[in-house]
């Protein structure tokens, strides 16, 4: 049995677990509940309606979020000659070819979001087995691999973010961190169900998002109207 932490249980208090609340009160309560003793992040779930069997109903994609997700993120990219110098000048925290995919191969992750171009696409297979199941794998879907290594660092650092169904037809992304006021939380947050909407396959048929949870690090989780 989980037991829960005194700040929690007074947390619970604060939020109706029966009612269906709009964005914005539901981020208005979770700014009022007593947060953690670090700025935890502030994260929304969705439940959606696919079969993550088939290959048609698989969703991904990517969202900029307007105020950021107020971490700071690595950025790892796999490149040769010139554009090599280009990632160095966007200030990317990890640059280069083959040495850096050994360097991941022997268990090197410190970084959360790998950019490729396309003619390391061949070499950066090999990790497939390690950058896939982290969610790290570059991809054309979601700007990763490109020749503009310049721009796809740019975007990353203003708060572009991926999002990826998983095998239990959830997506889970963070929104930024409980200091952002309100507002900024949730416009964030409208960005993402915005772009999770429209990244519904044409397969699926009736209501695409069954149920969505917004909450706070260390805190109860609301049930926001959709």
């Amino acid at each position: 049995m989980k037991i829960r932490s005194k700040r929690y249980k007074e947390s619970q208090k604060e939020v109706d677990i029966t009612k269906t609340y709009p964005l914005k009160e539901a981020v208005s309560v979770l700014k009022k509940l007593s947060p953690p003793k670090f700025d935890g992040s502030v994260d929304l779930h969705f439940h959606l309606s696919i079969d993550p069997k088939k290959s048609d109903q698989m969703v991904r994609g990517t969202v900029v979020l307007p105020h950021g997700s107020g971490k700071k993120v690595r950025v790892a990219v796999f490149c040769k000659g010139e554009h090599e110098r280009i990632a160095r000048d966007a200030q990317a925290d990890w640059v280069g070819g083959t040495e850096l995919i050994d360097k991941v191969a022997g268990g090197f992750l410190d970084f959360d979001c790998a950019i490729a171009t396309p003619e390391m696409m061949k070499d950066l297979s090999k990790l497939g087995k390690v950058l896939g199941p982290r969610g790290l794998m570059p991809s054309p879907k979601t700007g990763t691999v490109t020749n503009d290594i310049a721009k796809a660092i740019e975007d990353v650092r203003r708060g572009k973010v991926e999002f990826r169904v998983d095998k239990q037809c959830g997506v889970h992304l963070s929104v930024g961190k409980i200091s952002f006021d309100a507002e900024k939380l949730s416009e964030n947050a409208s960005r993402v169900l915005e772009a999770l909407s429209d990244a519904k396959p044409a397969s699926v048929k009736g209501k695409f998002i069954k149920s969505l949870f917004i909450s706070a690090c260390m805190n109860p989780g609301l049930r926001i109207a959709i």
